[in-house]
């Protein structure tokens, strides 16, 4: 055994990404691959890499494989373990407002107010419950999308020493470092593999690195080769662009190939991209609102209960005393079925996508980002492309339109893949061969004769044909890379600059050429060689685009009226993606490449990502920085990616997309599977969020503006009574009453102005909502009083204070009811289209508050009927105060609506 082979043992492999070294500890190889490769360096021959993994052409005996999947383990990428309940319950009391919650539920356990503790706690045990249940019920639905990178694997093995090799079909978790694996078209890359032999193997590494087309790939011990005709893709240097290795997550294009496998399971690069560091991602747009708004009562709570004390205290003498009923005033200023309606309000919306839309929410809160959004990054491929080209044009040797180049390049890609005996055709042939189908080029009148299939080191493939009539005389019809074609023509140095520079001018246009040029030779029996591929014809370009997502175009209008600003980043040419994007209508402006934003600081990239639509040859770190910039820059941002290169980008934004089909490690990191990756997908989710936030908006704009005017009512009430404005129980059963009625909010459906702009939940924009409707519904509480100090005669007694409680609780009710009518989110009108279940609450709200002090459940609570006077004069007060509201909505809406 040589030398280097007996160094292999436990705990070693080899690391494809340090040429010097033969074998490598595990720890040391995982060390390095997240360093910077030097990709200039040479690289080890197959012999060395083979004797490093103790290995052979031959493939791994049976024994050997077996001993090494025990100690490697199996070929699998790490999966997060499932949530327990307990934990994914606890995990819910992180919820700022489910945790001011609790605390108020405990203070009010502390002073005796069973009551409102109890009813305090089970807000917050039900809001737990749904959200646990919801992100659960989103986990079981991305479980079962889950799936291998590839399912088996073509293996060579050995029964014994000296037995032949066996193919055979394996299932890719038994695979192991040292197996000798086949490639073909359409396989997918089980491992990372160091290539032992191929021929025209193509490989689409666009899950890793983003790069829209194939990418040649040959051992390193054969002659280094250029890449496939028509790479534009500029995916820079590093591991990914060295020619002899191949990494899971990719798949054969065309060619073929044998490998060995260096690296499975979670040592490979697909499963290094997603290291647990990756996985904290910063806070959302939902996270950030909830925060603030939060804070901001949390203020009031705490300074309320002292100021009421204080008063009390100072002016009536009263002193502990009126400690429940302080803890009762900072319980109302509370909005205690925010986390139920938050909740609720999102699981429906969230269930509602997976029915109707097959769109998959697995985090509650990410549906209310989606509605924030107003900045979405996409790739260009498989989002405004279809990842396949179609012909733009056939152009003569002179630059003018002309059938003749695309002719023979139907001739040639038809007969090459007849000949050739490929598995499928190229995509570039594909599109040749569709448009000549379109155009009904006569390609059934020649006779193949013979094919010398593309390969990566020539660029080019050559088809030999019979033409009808011309007898004795073979036409040899050759199409490949511009470059590579040219110097095969005959063309003085003049002519083949210009021709350079025509195809130049093409290529800065967006647009892929094959170059095709034909010759004759006198027929012969012997095989045709590269070597005849000479004294070729120059015919003219063929030039291809990328095809278009059907839907794209119209996707992208309806994103732009709903507010949002499509930012396209991409690994692809600048004038590639300038041209998709032009062509759906989506104006590039000035395309930013990767070498100006490494270029910029942080500071003036945020200020330049606002105004640049289109960034190309991104890398993933240029992706997850411009993201990061805009979010500095004060935009909420959705990035729609599929592959391992869109992760961190994906962990940079506020909501991470994807589609099913994508990557399994992308799938665990988005908060949003579509079933599609297609925009309109995504339309329908943003649409479904700003339900949920609309309406979370709404409940949270009605109840702390009622909350703070009654809390104001209170204070005021408190200091100008010689009595509590009203007892501890019936502040409990009047917001018990309030929050009934305000689950209504979570089943709403507001109107179509609700949809037009992202819905952000502003910590400023709340206060001055609150204050100024807060104040106009403390103006109509003060307004009650002196309806009851008229209706009442201003009695101090025993009854006279029933009377005031029962005419105060049934006031509030009431006013609640209006405002749940009138401030309706998109309702302009009470009784217009949608707000069905909001007017059943609001009826029913009104109900309660005219009946209840007339039942004995009202004696009970320390309420007594009241006069006839009183009701009318009530009915005044809220005719007034319902004009109010309608006013002061109406200035509202013109200071801050949307220009």
């Amino acid at each position: 055994m040589p030398e280097s082979s007996a160094a292999a043992g436990p705990g070693s492999t080899y690391d494809p990404d340090d040429p010097s070294a033969v074998v490598v500890p595990i720890a040391a190889a995982t060390a390095r691959r997240s360093a910077a490769h030097d990709t200039t360096a040479a690289a080890p021959t197959s012999l060395q890499v083979l004797r490093s993994l103790d290995s052979g052409p031959r493939g791994l005996l049976e024994e050997q494989a077996g001993e090494r999947l025990a100690r490697y383990g199996e070929n699998t990428l790490p999966s997060w373990r499932p949530v327990s309940w307990p934990r994914r319950f606890l995990r819910s009391l992180r919820d700022p407002f489910t945790s001011v919650l609790l605390c108020l539920g405990l203070v009010s356990a502390a002073v005796a107010s069973w009551g409102t503790a109890c009813v305090t706690l089970v807000l917050v045990v039900v809001s737990c419950l749904l959200r646990s249940a919801e992100e659960h019920r989103a986990d079981r639905s991305t479980a079962a999308l889950r799936e291998l990178v590839a399912t088996t694997a073509t293996v060579l093995r050995r029964t014994g020493p000296d037995a032949a090799p066996h193919a055979r079909e394996l299932p890719v978790g038994e695979l192991v470092p040292g197996d000798v694996i086949r490639l073909g078209p359409g396989d997918l890359v089980p491992a990372d593999v160091r290539l032992l032999r191929a021929s025209g193997l193509t490989v689409h590494q666009s899950a890793l690195t983003g790069e829209s087309v194939p990418v040649a790939k040959h051992p390193v011990d054969s002659p280094p080769g250029l890449r496939a005709a028509g790479d534009g893709s500029g995916a820079g240097e590093g591991p990914f662009a060295r020619p002899e290795l191949c990494f899971q997550g990719s798949s054969v294009a065309s060619g073929s190939g044998t490998a060995v496998v260096t690296a499975t399971g979670a040592e490979t690069k697909f499963a290094a991209a997603y290291d647990g560091s990756a996985r904290r991602r910063g806070t959302s747009a939902f996270d950030r609102s909830v925060h603030g708004i939060s804070w901001t009562l949390i203020r009031f709570m705490l300074l309320t209960p002292p100021l009421v004390l204080m008063a009390n205290a100072a002016l009536r003498g009263r002193g502990l005393e009126t400690l429940p009923f302080a803890v009762a005033v900072a319980v109302g200023l509370t909005p205690e079925m925010l986390p139920v309606i938050v909740t609720t309000a999102l699981a429906r919306g969230a269930s509602l996508l997976a029915g109707n839309h097959g769109v998959i929410v697995k985090r509650l809160p990410a549906l209310h980002d989606l509605g924030a959004i107003d900045v979405l990054c996409v790739d260009k491929t498989g989002t405004l492309t279809q990842d396949r080209p179609v012909l733009e044009s056939s152009l003569n040797a002179s630059g003018r339109p002309g059938p003749e180049a695309l002719h023979w390049a139907a001739v040639n890609a038809l007969w090459t893949l007849q000949l050739a005996d490929l598995p499928a055709p190229d995509a570039l042939d594909e599109a040749v061969l569709d448009a000549a189908e379109e155009r009904e080029e006569p390609l059934s009148a020649y006779d193949g004769v013979a094919a010398l299939p593309f390969d990566p080191v020539r660029r080019l493939a050559t088809a030999v044909v019979r033409r009808p009539g011309k007898l004795g005389v073979h036409t040899l019809v050759t199409k490949g890379a511009v470059e590579a074609v040219l110097e095969r023509c005959t063309l003085d140095e003049a002519e083949r600059t210009r021709l350079r520079e025509l195809a130049a001018r093409e290529t800065a246009n967006g647009l892929r050429l094959l170059a095709v040029a034909r010759a004759e030779r006198p027929a012969r029996p012997r095989p045709y060689t590269t070597a005849d591929e000479r004294g070729l014809t120059f015919l003219g370009f063929v030039t291809l685009r990328d095809a278009l997502t059907p839907s794209a175009a119209d996707a992208l209008n309806a994103l732009k009226d709903r507010g949002i600003a499509v930012k396209v980043l991409t690994g692809d040419d600048p004038g590639t993606v300038a041209r998709t994007c032009r062509n759906l209508g989506l104006d590039p402006g000035e395309v930013m490449s990767a070498d100006r934003i490494d270029a910029l600081p942080d500071e003036a990239l945020a200020q330049a990502v606002d105004r640049v639509t289109v960034f190309a040859r991104c890398t993933p770190e240029h992706k997850a920085r411009i993201v990061s910039a805009l979010r500095t820059a004060g935009r909420t941002t959705g990035f729609l990616g599929d592959g391992v290169n869109d992760l961190p980008a994906m962990h940079a934004a506020d909501v991470g997309i994807c589609p099913r089909n994508a990557v399994d490690v992308a799938r665990e990191t988005a908060d949003v599977v579509l079933a599609e990756k297609d925009l309109a997908a995504i339309d329908h989710a943003i649409t479904a969020g700003r339900h949920s936030s609309g309406n979370i908006a709404t409940y949270l704009r009605i109840t702390l503006s009622s909350n703070l005017g009654n809390v104001i009512a209170m204070l005021a009430a408190g200091l100008m009574l010689p009595f509590l404005p009203m007892l501890p129980a019936q502040v409990l059963v009047q917001n018990l009453c309030f929050d009934v009625a305000q689950l209504a909010f979570a089943f709403d459906r507001p109107a179509s102005e609700v949809l037009r702009w992202p819905t952000v939940l502003r910590p400023r924009d709340f206060l001055h909502f609150i204050t100024g409707f807060g104040l106009l519904n403390a103006t109509a509480d003060l307004a009650t009083f002196a309806v009851l100090a008229v209706a009442l005669h201003g009695s101090a007694t025993s009854g006279g204070q029933d009377a005031f409680h029962s005419g105060w609780f049934t006031e509030n009710l009431l006013t609640q009811a209006l405002v749940m009518l009138l401030l309706r989110t998109g309702g302009r009108v009470a009784g217009g289209r949608g707000g069905g279940p909001l007017r059943v609450a609001a009826c029913g709200l009104a109900v309660v508050g005219l009946l209840l002090p007339l039942t004995p459940l009202g004696g009970l609570l320390g309420m007594s009927a009241l006069p006839p006077l009183y009701y009318l004069l009530l009915a005044t007060v809220l005719a007034l105060y319902a004009y109010g509201l309608r006013a002061a909505r109406t200035r509202y809406e013109r200071k801050w609506s949307r220009p």
